[in-house]
This record gives structure tokens, sequence and C-alpha cells, in this order.
């Protein structure tokens, strides 16, 4: 069983871009006796650290930020202009519920132009994102005690089970942040092969810069990125637009828009997967990038790395949707993944079969030990 009010808490605790505080708050308490060492870098990078038997460097991102948004002006009546930190869906965004993170924590309700007086041409357009506003319900004077232009601005709304799945804000990526943490719980008190750096990054969002800073004081041997990707398996989607299905086990990445995972370990996913009786899926996004990108190529000597990725619906909304046995299948991937690194012959010069498919080249060949 999921331990969902851990899932619920990290998805709840504010934490955009730039200013991860409180949710990196919450995972320095629950990994603190979880690791060998703690560390904390000047970017806000959390690396839990266990020792393994082996001097290689095993590095899991999975990064702690938000998408969000900044105050850049508060106007005479006490409205609030805002710049997008990530991506945002613009359409998504009318009568929603914000939280401004001044002096207080302010609820206000985003904005815009009332559809009953705009002009017929301007009902066809999506408004951008420069034409909202945020209401806290306040007068200037009111708001000035409170908010200042600089201010972080999240998304409110809670986590709840709809189904056989969790909806909630920020499932993207603290979905991926109470993976790790329950895949360092399962592995307490194991000996590993290889040092263990589970990485909680900042600043993903905005273009992988937190996974870059720490991925160069880490210098990882082996990588794996863990963020959530796209489940477009619902009504009007093409079977070759769906990318992943909720539902179908947790995805192996074998590429998206800045990164191409090394195929030895697309492989080593793959048949420890068929192994341990994972339910596993491929991933081929044709556009966006995660850590992952990071992870592989901005150490001294580059990564062999891979992801593994969890699907999600409403990705960049108001409120995303996963799996329950998704979620619980990503926790198996990657504690068995972390456990069984070293059972692999890793050098170039073995054939494990590139594409992939079960007649090539003998794909797949391990030796379990």
């Amino acid at each position: 069983m999921l331990n969902l009010p851990l899932l619920k808490s990290i998805c709840e605790a504010p934490g955009v871009s730039g200013f991860e505080r409180r949710i990196r708050e919450l995972v320095l308490r629950e990994v603190k006796d979880l690791a060998d060492e703690v560390e904390v870098d000047n970017m806000g990078n959390v690396m839990a650290i266990r020792r393994g038997q082996n001097p290689k460097r095993v590095m899991v991102g999975a990064h702690m930020d938000e998408i969000g948004f900044i105050v850049n002006h508060i106007d005479d009546k006490g409205f609030l202009r805002f710049l997008p930190l990530g991506g945002f869906d613009p359409k998504t965004l009318t009568a929603q519920r914000v939280i401004v993170h001044g002096r207080k924590d302010v609820l206000g309700v985003l904005g815009c132009k009332p559809i009953h007086i705009m002009k017929p041409e301007e009902r066809k357009n999506v408004i951008p994102i420069n034409e909202y506003f945020v209401d806290t319900g306040m007068t200037k004077e009111e708001v000035s005690k409170w908010i200042s232009v600089g201010d972080p601005i999240s998304r409110e709304r809670a986590m709840t089970e709809i189904g056989d799945c969790v909806t909630s804000k920020s499932l993207d990526n603290r979905v991926s942040v109470f993976i790790l943490i329950e895949t360092l719980r399962r592995l307490k008190g194991e000996k590993l092969p290889y040092d263990l750096y589970a990485t909680f990054t900042v600043q993903e969002e905005v273009g992988l810069r937190g996974a870059m800073g720490s991925v160069g004081h880490i210098d990882p041997d082996f990588g794996f990125g863990l963020d959530v990707t796209i489940a477009y398996d619902v009504p009007g989607a093409s079977a070759h637009e769906a990318v992943t299905s909720l539902g179908e086990g947790t995805a192996i990445k074998v590429l998206d828009g800045s990164v191409i995972s090394d195929y030895r370990m697309v492989n080593y996913l793959k048949e420890l997967a068929k192994k341990e009786g994972i339910k596993t899926q491929l991933e081929l996004l044709p556009a966006g990038g995660t850590d992952t990108a990071a992870i592989q190529r901005y150490g001294n000597k580059g990564a062999i790395a891979g992801a593994i990725s969890i699907p999600l619906r409403n990705m960049h909304q108001s409120t995303e949707m996963a799996h329950q046995e998704d979620i619980e299948h990503s926790i198996s991937l990657l504690t068995e993944g972390i456990r069984q690194l070293d059972t692999y012959n890793w050098d170039f010069s073995q054939d494990h079969g590139q594409s992939g498919h079960p007649d090539a080249g003998g794909a797949g060949d391990f030796d379990w030990m």
C-alpha cells in the first residue's frame, strides 16, 4: 500500500522553481534516517548518500520544484501581475486559486477579462498568460502589508484519490520525490553495490539548472532520471500519440527531446522488470526533457544514464493525475535497479542488442549473480 498521507504532504508543499525551501525542509526530515550522509549544496539540491561496497557512483535525480509564478507588479487597486516560472498551458488558468507566498501566505484567484464582454473574435482565442492577474480580494494598502514584487506564487489544489488514481497539483514532479524517498526506505539497512546519491534537485522546470550543478559535484558513473511523462490515452488521442498510458506500468525512457537513454540501461531495466515481474512500458517522448539529460552529460566523464518515468495525465495544468499501481511499479523498478546494478556487464564490447529486440544479438544478456 502506498503511503498516501506522505504523498499528499509532498504534493501540497509549496516550492516553485528557485523557491524550494519548504519542500526541501520536508525532504530533509524524511531522509535524515535513511542515508549515511545528507548534504545540501549551494544551489539547494539535497543529496542523501548511501555508501556502497564499490567506489563507483550512482545518481538518481528527482526534482523538487514545481511550476508557478512570481509577482512582478502590484497595481493601484491591489491586483497582482506575474511572470511564469516554468511552462503553463494558459487555457487551464481561468478562475484557479493560487497562494502568494509573501510575509504570510495569501490566497488569490487568477482572473482575466470576462467572456461576456469579450469581442466575438476574442472568444475564439486562448487568453495569453500576460493578460491574467491575481485577485486577493484586498486593497492596495492591505496587499502591500504582506506581498512584494519578487514573491513566488504556487497553485492551490489538494491531493485526493480518484478511482485507482491520485490527482493533485505538482505530481510533476512530487510523485518522483515520493518514489525516491520510498526507495531509500526499502533499501535501508541493505548493502549496496555502489555509492548511491539520491538527489532531490532544484530549478528543473526552468532548465535543469539544479541537476547541472549537482552532477558536477557527484560525477556519477551511472544515472537514473526520475520524472513524470505524458499519458495521452484519453478520448481523441491516436494510438501513436499516447507516449504512455495510465495503469500500464512504469515507463522506461528510450528518448525525449533532450536525451537518448543509453541502450545498455534501457535493456538492463527491461530485462530486470521481466525478471522481477514489474509492469513496464516504453517511453518515447518527442519533445521536452528532464534531469536525465544533465545526469548523462554534465559529469567529468559522462554517465551511463536512463530514466524511469511515471505516466501522468493533465501535465502542467491545475491538477494532474497518476495511477497508484504505476507509482508502486516505479518504486519497485528503481529499488531493484539500484540493488542489482553490479550484475550486468556494462562493457561496450558486449553485444546487448542495441535495438532492444529479443533476437537482436542476445538482448539483455545478463549474468545474474
